[in-house]
């Protein structure tokens, strides 16, 4: 049988998903399949202690990538978003770099910096591109109509979830890349 659970993870909350995914398979819910944006689709199977890790490239994974982290005993679960996801039974991890996909921190920086170039850089790009201009002309404007007050509501529920996210996502990525340089 499977269930279909609705959660939302920011670009920063990786490590957080991870361990969200490995309590729903301690209690009996394997990760079968991911429907973006928030959609986690879960088969039962017997409840086991399974590490999950996520791994950032901005595509879905080729083969050789796939292959490449089965040779170590990751299982490939699905990619979302330019997110893949990979398993590995808990037992199987004797050493504490086994249960990592970076076996340094330099790698991991690498990752996080990625993140910036593909997902920050642009969520700004567009904040400042469309949504500022926006707001800014419903600002000087003298008078509204119905239709301006229903997108000046839009734009700005759109301006608190951006600043949400930059502020949540930025706060949370600096640290980790300020953790990892050390």
């Amino acid at each position: 049988m499977k269930k279909h659970f609705k959660r939302v993870f920011t670009i920063s909350d990786w490590m957080e998903e991870e361990n969200w995914l490995r309590e729903q398979n301690k209690k009996g819910l394997k990760l079968c399949k991911l429907n973006p944006p928030i959609d986690f689709v879960f088969e039962e199977c017997e409840p086991e202690d399974v590490v999950y890790r996520l791994d950032y490239k901005n595509t879905k994974a080729a083969e050789e990538y796939k292959q490449l982290y089965l040779d170590y005993g990751w299982e490939y679960c699905g990619s979302c978003f330019g997110w893949n996801y990979f398993r590995k039974p808990a037992p199987q991890i004797n050493e504490e770099s086994e249960g990592e996909l970076f076996s340094d921190n330099e790698s991991k920086l690498k990752m996080v910096e990625k993140i910036y170039q593909t997902r920050m850089l642009p969520l700004i790009a567009i904040f400042f591109l469309c949504l500022m201009p926006e707001i800014s002309r419903f600002i000087q404007k003298t008078s509204f109509n119905p239709a301006d007050i229903a997108f000046m509501i839009f734009f700005g529920i759109l301006f608190v979830l951006y600043l949400w996210i930059f502020v949540h996502s930025g706060t949370k990525l600096n640290r980790l890349k300020k953790e990892l340089k050390k």
